[in-house]
């Protein structure tokens, strides 16, 4: 169970650095088996590179002095300034370093291929995961993945939005590290998931963790909290996806719910924010329907 940094933004959409580290303090402390940045929630587009440098060096000097794992985004839908990403993420030594393919155009598969054998010679040993998302310009398929896992050594984890058993059976063949939406995790465990990059952390950081242990001892009282879950979302953040609100938009709003860090549910310009008089209700129902999620926040 890993959990993303989220930006912490200020009226004129600055970041305010200091919310930001205790943010940071708080997501260190809640026992996750990893944080990472500069994901779609860390809204990796719409960072300067002074600001992008900025955060990866504050979450690598936390992480190595609380000895936890981290990994950092490069992306961005610039192959070029991707690349230079990689390198600057790969010279702090981080667990992984995540990619996403470039997103102006579709890339053909030799295209794919050529791309990460040229950003695995940058990141210069560090392991990579490639982001793949439903909204990316690229679908990579499974039976493509194995063919990139055998010829790109580096490629370690995948980072999608899984899918049903057939999905998984030939996913599996690549090797490759499993990563899904944290809302369906308990649901595709048993298919092949090995963990996510998880959105109910944005909810709960130390809730999410103890839901991943009842994944392990309880296997059907876990998949009850997925039930509950999606009955939450369904009432409070499906209505905020039909009005067009975006992924970090929505992560945001699940911070906000669970009230562990002062992020704000504002996100950067010219994307549309949460409204935070929504975060009321929200909370009074994940109380209800969440109490296995609840570490003293709510």
């Amino acid at each position: 169970m890993w959990a993303t940094l989220l930006l912490p933004l200020d009226p004129d959409d600055t970041i305010d650095f200091a919310r930001l580290r205790t943010q940071l303090d708080h997501l260190v402390q809640a026992g996750l088996h990893g944080l990472y940045a500069h994901g779609t929630a860390g809204e990796f587009q719409t960072l300067t590179e002074p600001e992008y440098d900025r955060i990866n060096e504050l979450l690598a000097a936390r992480c190595e002095a609380a000895d936890l794992p981290f990994q950092l985004g490069a992306s961005h839908p610039s192959a070029q300034l991707q690349l230079d990403r990689v390198r600057r993420a790969a010279a702090l030594r981080p667990s992984a370093i995540q990619v996403i393919l470039p997103d102006w155009l579709p890339l053909t598969p030799g295209e794919v291929l050529v791309f990460l054998d040229r950003v695995a010679q940058a990141a210069d040993g560090v392991p990579l995961v490639l982001y793949n998302p439903p909204h990316a310009k690229t679908q990579v398929g499974p039976e493509q993945l194995a063919d990139l896992a055998r010829a790109v050594p580096a490629l370690i984890g995948l980072k999608s939005a899984g899918g049903d058993a057939a999905w998984f059976d030939a996913a599996r063949e690549s090797g490759l590290s499993l990563f899904v939406p944290g809302h369906f995790l308990a649901s595709m465990t048993p298919l092949g998931a090995d963990g996510s990059y998880s959105n109910v952390a944005a909810l709960s950081p130390a809730g999410s963790v103890g839901w991943y242990e009842l994944m392990q001892s309880d296997h059907q009282a876990a998949l009850d909290v997925e039930r509950r879950i999606a009955e939450f979302f369904a009432e409070h953040i499906a209505p905020l996806q039909k009005d067009g609100l975006s992924n970090p938009a929505l992560d945001k709003f699940l911070a906000a719910v669970g009230g562990w860090a002062d992020v704000g549910t504002r996100v950067r310009w010219p994307m549309t924010s949460a409204d935070p008089d929504l975060v009321a209700p929200a909370r009074a129902t994940a109380r209800r329907l969440l109490p296995e999620l609840d570490a003293g926040n709510w």
